[in-house]
Parts: structure tokens; C-alpha cells; sequence
């Protein structure tokens, strides 16, 4: 057996068999000729491929620092190659998945449950997203060589609710120095396209991303293609059908006290984070899940605990679609039909601004209204047939999370993967061994 282990055409024949399947995987057959490559490493040795090493090192020994390099070599090809094809880690940075996914949260990403998504930009830095390491504007890739979107088979498809990693939509043009803060496309709402443009000191450069280097959000999939979504008094519905409960979302309540306030220890023993504490003394504005609301019950200084809710009618200009006759809020939102491929609807000014950005950004065509006429690429259109799915994502902290309520569809292009389990969590506000939080260990994400 352990000659047949380091046989050369063993080591050959189960060598070609996995690059065989990973090339019928790909469906780009131009790699087999990389078995050219393996026949001649195994076999017939003909080409020195390892150049960075001596052919034939005195007494059989590379040196150490050859050694090293042969070793670093390896891990970056390995570690490129499985946070392209299987896992890719991630970190949770904002409070907008609260409670589900802690701020602080180290998580894996499957990449394999929707199918690995072919990089658009092959030329980049290794290890980094879109700028170089503590740097703002500096990019990592080079848009030399770009490539179409492309997704390879995978286990699955997104399904509802689940909790999905993706390029933000929005991403495609970045106002560099507010680009932790707010999407261009909002400070061009905000202030106009000329200001932000000229206004340097302020803004920044001004640059662009494909779609693979856009900023990766996380938030859950709360409809999928062909779905129709609408929130009625904080209550989300698809399809007509209320959805499940999900033990981390949370909702803002009025919190009222006989004038004992909230303290530290009080708030850390209800898992309360400061950041998501409004108000003093007798009155408190709280994001709860349904749990903490239940840990209240037994706190003799607290009077009442009513639901916060944005009345019907009182519109958010700031809110998808962006357009303020339609009155829509947080809380009292839609109905809007998730876009679906192949699928064909008619196309009334009515209706334009929930697929403009689709029609002629996503699907890049040239979308004009002359005279309340719609042309797309310069021919009147009643009807569009859409290119892709589309999918509807949210916080589940539902009043502090910039989502689809915000920016609309998430193209199938900008799908990331399945975040996957949490491998590590951290408390910023805490220090030394406190700030491990030890019961979130490869805790499955739900």
C-alpha cells in the first residue's frame, strides 16, 4: 500500500481525477489543458514548473529560505482557492442583523450554497476587498480584464429568510470619504449631483466598483423572486402570508418607568447594547427582541411597554421607491413585486420608478421618458421582460438597518453566499478574556 501511495502514476491518477472534477464543475473545458501541466509534473518531468526552486538542490535540500517561499506559495493558491470556490470569511460590522448576528461576529460564508460566483475582476491584491490595506481610495484590482457575471452550479438557491451575503447594490459609485455612512445615491438626493461632485473636501473622490468589489453586506432574505412584499404596522407579509417568527428581529417599544432609570448592569443583564438606548429618567425608546420584551415582566419600576409604530400616511421621501406621493414608511410599506427572470410586465410611468434602476443599471440598458413616452434602447416600450432574479433583503433590527426599504432589489449578480456559522465573537465594549462571547462559538447561523 505505501508503495502505491508514492507510485508515480497513482499520484498522477488521483491528482487528474480531482482536477477533472473541478474542471467539469467549472463547465470551462480550456482548463483541461492544465493536465498537461499534471501529466508532465508526475511523468515526464520535461519542464521545470516550481522555478523558484532549484531543479536539483546540493545533497537533495532546498534552503530555508527557498522552503519558505515554496510554503507561502501554496497556502495563497490554497487560501485564494477555497475562499473562491467554498468558504470566505466575514466579519459583522454594523448592529443591523441584531440579535441574530452580533456586531463583532466572525462568520464563514458558504459559497457552495448558491453556487460560487466567478470574479468579474480576476486582477486584485490577494486577501483584501477593494482598497489596499488602511488606505481610503487606493484600489486593490485592476479593471484590465473584466468579465461577465457568471455563477457555477451549486447545492441550492436562496430561499426565504434565508441570511444572505451580497455586494451592496448601490456600491457601484462611491463618495469616498462618506462611503462608511452613505450611498452616493442618497447624497445625491440629499444635496445634488453638482455639490457632490465639486465638493471635494466634503465628498471626496468620486469613484467607481464593479460588482464583485462593492461593499458585501449581510441581511436576510425576506422575498425571492416572483414574491410580493408589504409591511402593514411593522409586520412584514409575502405573498399574503405574515412571516414566520424569527426569534432575532427586533422591534421598538415605549418603555415607561416610575423614574428609575435604566442602569448599566440592568441594561448588560437584559443584553440591551447602549447604541440602541434612546431616551432618560422616566421614558425609554428600546429595540427589543421578543424575549427581552418577556425579561421586562418582572422589573416592579416599569409601568408600560407599548409598540412603537410610523403611522400609516406619514411618508418617508428617503424610502425606495423615493417617491413621497406614495406615503410609505418603516412600519406601513408597499405592496411591491420582487422582479423575476423571464417574466414580462407592463411598463407604465406608474410603475417605472420601482424598476428603473433594474431596467437600466442591473440589465444595463438605455432607458429614457421623452414626452411621457418610455424608450428603451431608443424604441417605445409598453412591456420589459426581466434578465435576471431579483431578491428583497432586511435587517432584522428592523429600525436601524439600511436595506431594501432604503435601495430595492438586489440583483442575483450581487449574491455573495449563505452565511454559514459564526467561528468567533468578540465584545468591542469589553476587554481581555470578558470580551469573548464563549456561548456563540460555532454557533449555526439561522
Amino acid at each position: 500500500m505505501s508503495n502505491l501511495v508514492y507510485n508515480k502514476w497513482f499520484k498522477f491518477g488521483l491528482t487528474a481525477s480531482v482536477y477533472l472534477l473541478w474542471v467539469i464543475w467549472l463547465s470551462n473545458f480550456w482548463w483541461l489543458i492544465g493536465l498537461i501541466i499534471i501529466f508532465d509534473t508526475y511523468i515526464t518531468k520535461r519542464v521545470h514548473w516550481a522555478f523558484w526552486k532549484k531543479k536539483n538542490p546540493p545533497g537533495g535540500k532546498q534552503t530555508k529560505l527557498v522552503e519558505w517561499v515554496d510554503a507561502l506559495i501554496l497556502a495563497v493558491i490554497a487560501a485564494t482557492f477555497i475562499k473562491l470556490f467554498f468558504i470566505e470569511a466575514y466579519t459583522i460590522p454594523t448592529s443591523s442583523m441584531e440579535k441574530s448576528m452580533m456586531v463583532g461576529d466572525y462568520l464563514f460564508v458558504s459559497k457552495t450554497a448558491y453556487g460560487p460566483k466567478m470574479p468579474n475582476t480576476p486582477i486584485s491584491f490577494p486577501f483584501v476587498h477593494n482598497t489596499m490595506p488602511h488606505t481610503r481610495s487606493l484600489q486593490s484590482y485592476s479593471t484590465l480584464i473584466q468579465y461577465p457575471y457568471r455563477r457555477i452550479a451549486g447545492t441550492g438557491k436562496v430561499r426565504n429568510d434565508d441570511v444572505v451575503v451580497f455586494n451592496f447594490p448601490e456600491g457601484d459609485t462611491v463618495s469616498v470619504n462618506l462611503q462608511e455612512t452613505s450611498s452616493y445615491y442618497e447624497l445625491v438626493r440629499l444635496y445634488g449631483r453638482d455639490r457632490v461632485w465639486s465638493d471635494k473636501r466634503t465628498f471626496g473622490d468620486i469613484v467607481y466598483r464593479p460588482v464583485d468589489k462593492r461593499e458585501n453586506y449581510i441581511k436576510r432574505c425576506i422575498a425571492i423572486p416572483g414574491d410580493s412584499l408589504k409591511i402593514v404596522n411593522g409586520e412584514v407579509f409575502v405573498n399574503g402570508m405574515l412571516q414566520k417568527k424569527i426569534p432575532g428581529i427586533q422591534y421598538k417599544y415605549l418603555v415607561t418607568t416610575n423614574g428609575e432609570a435604566l442602569n448599566e448592569a440592568l441594561l448588560e443583564k437584559l443584553d440591551i447594547s447602549h447604541s440602541e438606548l434612546e431616551g432618560n429618567g422616566a421614558q425609554y425608546l428600546l429595540s427589543l427582541t421578543t424575549a427581552q420584551y418577556e425579561r421586562l415582566d418582572g422589573l416592579k419600576f416599569i409601568q408600560s411597554r407599548v409598540r412603537y409604530l410610523i403611522p400609516a400616511g406619514e411618508g418617508d421621501p428617503a424610502l425606495f421607491p423615493h417617491d413621497p406621493k406614495l406615503g410609505w414608511n418603516l412600519d406601513n410599506f408597499g405592496p411591491v413585486w420582487i422582479p423575476k427572470k423571464g417574466v414580462t410586465i407592463n411598463l407604465t410611468l406608474s410603475n417605472l420608478p420601482f424598476y428603473k434602476r433594474v431596467i437600466g443599471v442591473y440589465e444595463r440598458n438605455n432607458l429614457e421618458v421623452k414626452d411621457g413616452v418610455i424608450f428603451i434602447n431608443g424604441s417605445p416600450a409598453l412591456s420589459y421582460t426581466f434578465k435576471m432574479d431579483y431578491y428583497w433583503m432586511m435587517g432584522d433590527n428592523r429600525y436601524n438597518s439600511a436595506d431594501s426599504r432604503y435601495w430595492g432589489f438586489v440583483p442575483e449578480d450581487h449574491i455573495v453566499g449563505k452565511a454559514s456559522f459564526v467561528w468567533l465573537s468578540l465584545d468591542k465594549n469589553k476587554s481581555f478574556l470578558s470580551k469573548i462571547r464563549w456561548n456563540r462559538f460555532f454557533m449555526g447561523v439561522k
